[in-house]
């Protein structure tokens, strides 16, 4: 006899937790576990599935998926065709639907089932102790290790496109039998399940992509399959590379320990991945029982309607039987709101910068490359002898430089017609004028130094402007006179300026219209603050690693405050530093991956934030503020991103009005600030 405890607090305090991760901005947590199995013994295997899934929903998993034929075993060979197996494994169902009728979670177990005329590999959908269909394996393998249709039929329904409405009697009950189902929570619109059964992910034309293209946006595979040498990395690549095909979560839950070893080794290789992305692994022949992965179901259904091609298929496809549950009541609820139930994924903080290093330096490679292609392009057509670059001494000019240093090398072209203009004002600090001498001199293109204080003193005087009220018009007739500078010169020298303004400083509008806003080429355009920096640092480390020289003033410049250097020095040091005005790029940059990526609302971007800086000096109340400045920004910023220049896209944000973004200029941001305003911190 199976038993396993159930202390009635217990119980309410976990299903409580499980309704509240359900209702986390479209968050659904599920499970791949791997039981310990012992061949043909179903009662044994049957009290570790029980066990394995009360372990689950005690972690509020929604979805747990056990391996292929997990309640004899995947390796019975000819014991499938004894009818004591066949009829222990029916009892054993029986038996786990009884013993997780108290948890919340849809659980799929693996197990022979026969129609009276056929034997097939099935799996079983269960929820609160009532089994909800049997899915059968469409695609039976008999080639190399593998001989299962000796023993099983096929469960695709071969010469028709019909819909499946066969049933199957358990315990006195009509069943649904067949293998196009969806199973969708009544409790959340955006949970779709369907499952298919290891080879069948394999074949060239899955149920899945059926399935998918049918709505639903999580897949299950019950898989057993062996390990081999290589065999692992190639089926890591096949999960997620249907996974991203279809635009869903694919849990694969492979067989693992107890499984016969006459032939065969497994290894319980299982995995979560998330539109093409691992969200979990089960590393093979680990002692891990139960892998989790929170799925954002919200972030997959934006996917899928932001892809227009997704659905072009589905009027040609097959249609699929829904199956809903969760359609009672909910059991052991409260009225009164508990805390709030943290993830379990992990949410970057910087979602432009790939966290490991290696990743990172390919990436940087990558970006650079881009960003020099390009402006060589543009280059070469304009037939243009020189590129004019606005040189400050800051993050973002430097890097513009550096990569028309990398798009002249490409065009064989010489660098000293790359000319790096300074032009020192009211607010320029010794330590970017002197950073700015010496980078120019150390990539070898030409310093030109105009000090423009004269000239915009005098507009000065021709508009009317006090010298002393240091205004919005104060500083942007310095923009605006950098700009026309560095025009004119280009014109003189049949050149091309190139933009240095960066994505961050497009979302915020913190760029002078018609001044450093403008440019011939912007290569900067779809760089966000948080990757310019690295790029630079890659430069620093990599690119120019042997130039002790550039690097060290590479290294310096990473270490000035960001400014625009509008405003008078404070002595000898930057007085306007632009987050204290804006706010913290690297939390801008997180709203704006999410608001243009995926579309989130407010108060999920904020609940993501809080997530990812939980252990920063970014307390709630900070993220909040910051989060309702840059909706602000957002909106009202619109005018300048409606007349960008040109530039290249690099990565899958970007804010030209020709390609990924749209928006009226005089669009309102109420319903954003309304939302962003309310979150209670």
């Amino acid at each position: 006899m199976i038993s396993v405890p159930q202390p009635p607090l217990l119980s309410l305090f976990f299903a409580i937790r499980f309704t509240l991760l359900s209702m986390n901005f479209g968050f659904f947590r599920a499970a791949c576990a791997t039981p310990s199995v012992t061949v043909a013994d179903t009662e044994s295997n049957a009290q570790s599935i029980v066990e394995l899934t009360h372990e689950a929903w005690k972690r509020c998993a929604q979805l747990v998926v056990f391996p292929e034929l997990c309640i004899t075993g995947y390796t019975c060979s000819d014991l499938f065709f004894q009818d004591t197996l066949q009829k222990n494994a029916l009892s054993a169902l029986e038996l786990i639907a009884a013993k997780t009728a108290d948890t919340d979670a849809l659980i799929s177990v693996g197990l022979p089932m026969s129609d009276g005329t056929a034997l097939y590999n099935a799996a079983a959908v269960i929820f609160r102790g009532k089994v909800l269909a049997i899915v059968k394996k469409s695609f039976i393998p008999n080639y190399a290790e593998f001989y299962e249709r000796r023993h099983f039929a096929t469960g695709a329904e071969l010469g028709t496109e019909s819909r499946e409405e066969s049933k199957i009697s358990l315990s006195g009950k009509s069943v649904p039998f067949g293998t196009r189902f969806i199973f969708k929570d009544a409790q959340n619109p955006l949970a779709a399940i369907g499952f298919e059964i290891c080879e069948d992910l394999w074949v060239p034309l899955s149920p899945s992509t059926t399935l998918a293209l049918s709505g639903a946006t999580i897949i299950a595979n019950l898989s057993a399959s062996n390990e081999i040498i290589g065999k692992a990395s190639y089926r890591r690549t096949l999960v997620s590379s249907q996974s991203a095909k279809t635009v869903s979560a694919y849990l694969y839950a492979n067989a693992g320990n107890g499984e016969s070893t006459t032939d065969l080794v497994f290894s319980g290789h299982s995995m979560i991945f998330e539109n093409g992305t691992m969200l979990a692994e089960k590393t093979p022949f680990s002692e891990e029982k139960i892998i989790y992965a929170d799925i954002d179901l919200e972030r997959l259904h934006h996917e899928r309607t932001r892809t227009t091609t997704f659905a072009q298929k589905a009027p040609y496809i097959p249609s699929c039987t829904t199956i809903y549950f969760n359609n009672e009541e909910e059991k052991n609820r409260s009225d009164k709101k508990p805390a709030q139930t943290d993830l379990s994924r992990f949410v970057s903080r910087t979602p432009f910068v790939p966290q490991d290093e290696s990743a990172r330096k390919e990436r940087c490679h990558e970006v650079i490359e881009l960003q020099a292609q390009g402006l060589s392009k543009r280059l070469r057509h304009t037939r243009a002898k020189t590129a004019v670059i606005g040189l400050s001494g800051g993050l973002d000019s430097t890097l513009a430089l550096l990569v028309t240093c990398r798009a002249f090398d490409l065009c064989g072209l010489d660098r000293k017609n790359i000319k790096s203009v300074t032009m020192p004002c009211f607010g320029t600090t010794d330590r970017t004028y002197h950073n700015a001498c010496s980078l120019a001199e150390e990539t070898g293109s030409q310093l030109i130094e105009i000090n423009i204080r004269d000239s915009v003193t005098q507009h000065f005087k021709d508009i009317g402007q006090d010298e002393s009220v240091h205004d919005v018009t104060y500083e942007n007739c310095q923009a605006r006179e950098r700009t026309q500078v560095l025009m004119d010169l280009a014109n003189k020298l049949s050149g091309l300026v190139i933009g240095t303004g960066d994505l961050s400083e497009q979302a915020l509008g913190w760029a002078t219209y018609n001044g450093d806003h403008m440019s011939m080429y912007g290569v900067n355009g779809s760089i966000p603050k948080t990757l310019v920096r690295y790029l630079v640092k890659w430069f620093a480390d990599e690119a120019f690693g042997t130039n002790q020289k550039l690097s060290a003033v590479l290294n310096d410049i990473l270490d000035t405050p960001v400014s625009p250097e509008l405003l008078p020095p404070d002595g000898k040091n930057i007085s306007q530093k632009t987050e204290d005005l804006v706010g913290p790029y690297e939390l801008h940059d997180f709203f704006l991956y999410y608001v243009l990526r995926f579309g989130f609302s407010p108060k999920k971007i904020f609940f993501l934030a809080t997530h990812a800086f939980k252990e920063s000096a970014y307390s709630g109340k900070t993220i909040k503020k910051w989060l309702v400045s840059f909706y602000r920004r957002f909106f009202s910023q619109q005018f300048k991103r409606s007349c960008m220049p040109d530039g290249a896209k690099v990565g899958s944000v970007n804010l030209s009005p020709r390609g990924d973004w749209r928006m009226p200029s005089d669009a309102s941001a109420s319903l954003w600030l309304k939302e962003a305003e309310s979150i209670e911190v």
